[in-house]
């Protein structure tokens, strides 16, 4: 994308070896997530190779790379997991250090390793997925099962393991509870499967789109509501459909309402809601200091409270060993060059998760 509000342009780029500590891989194929929709609109360092969810082929390393090498399938991870700071060496996080401390527009010694028509183009969110061929740090690497499709796997990169998770590592849903997940899309679609394999009783899944419930209720929705059917505010609805209010709800939308609305929809003394959907910086809460009174509570998650090298193998193994099922999270999968026309699919609704081929 060479400037903001721009669309994606196909273009010869050239990709620069790895240096110390990174990684040079052939991209197979990299899912095209509402993280990148709304990354479109906000200021970013332009001209920028965007894409985080991907999966591919280590092609070459750099000097010091000890836990990969040239042919082992890998995932791209925008979460790194150094293995060293105070967060890595904690067993209940996962928001590494490096994250924040990283140029997530520049590689750590603050150059690019891509170049086009003799400029140098930005990096995004440490991975660039939507290139042949990317740069990544070692600690930003999962290294995966051989036999793994990557053109499957490569949504545990981010859109599946942040909604399985958020489910079961951040909310931690009890058997026979009952949950609530606020915008069914790929991450909320997610959710629900995590909610299920926790073992709820009863999800309900929320979304204005009502073409969205069939796969909701494929994938493990016990029911479907959209707040447009209501005269009333749709925590009101929930409540009453429940009698205490949910135990388990997640905001997977990204509006700052509907996550006042997700937690007044909460048990009053002993429910959980998560925000799973990104909110813009700098969004201010507008949250009735009196529903955490009796107890509630309000989480945020990142990565599905997953530590990145370290659970992402574990999660592709699951799937190779049929735990959970990619396959209805995955409405089209196209070439790279049709990128333009799957942001259209992904804006008009009807497409869950768009798969890129390179």
């Amino acid at each position: 994308v060479w400037k903001p509000g721009g669309s994606f342009s196909i273009e010869e780029v050239e990709v620069a070896p790895p240096k110390a500590k990174e990684v040079r891989i052939k991209i197979v194929a990299t899912g095209l997530c509402g993280t990148e929709m709304k990354m479109l609109e906000n200021q970013m360092p332009y001209p920028i190779i965007m894409g985080h969810e991907g999966a591919g082929i280590v092609e070459s390393v750099g000097e010091g790379v000890s836990t990969v090498k040239p042919g082992d399938k890998v995932i791209t991870l925008f979460l790194p997991q150094c293995g060293e700071c105070a967060s890595c060496l904690n067993s209940e996080d996962n928001y590494c250090i490096q994250l924040k401390q990283s140029h997530t527009s520049l590689m750590t010694d603050g150059t690019s390793r891509f170049t086009c028509k003799g400029k140098p183009i930005y990096h995004f969110a440490n991975t660039s997925t939507f290139s042949e061929y990317t740069v990544i740090r070692e600690i930003s690497v999962a290294k995966i099962d051989s036999a793994a499709p990557l053109e499957k796997v490569c949504l545990i990169s981010c859109g599946f393991s942040t909604g399985y998770g958020a489910a079961i590592n951040t909310a931690k849903v009890t058997p026979g509870s009952t949950c609530a997940v606020f915008g069914l899309g790929g991450v909320g679609l997610s959710v629900v499967m995590g909610c299920k394999a926790a073992g709820a009783a009863r999800i309900i899944g929320v979304d204005v789109n009502k073409d969205k419930f069939e796969k909701a209720k494929e994938v493990g929705a016990t029911e479907c509501i959209s707040p447009q059917d209501f005269k009333k505010p749709i925590h009101k609805v929930l409540v009453e459909m429940t009698g205490t209010g949910v135990e388990f709800c997640f905001e997977v939308i990204g509006n700052p309402e509907m996550v006042a609305a997700a937690l007044a929809s909460c048990h009053e003394s002993h429910g959980v809601c998560v925000i799973v959907g990104l909110l813009e910086y700098g969004v201010q809460l507008n949250i009735n200091g009196y529903l955490f009174f009796s107890g509630r509570s309000l989480k945020g998650s990142v990565f599905g409270g997953w530590k990145s090298r370290q659970n992402v193998s574990k999660l592709v193994s699951d799937y190779m060993a049929k735990k959970f099922n990619l396959d209805p999270l995955i409405t089209h999968t196209m070439n790279l060059d049709k990128i333009n026309e799957a942001v259209g699919f992904m804006k008009t609704g009807k497409c869950v998760r768009c798969v890129l081929l390179l």
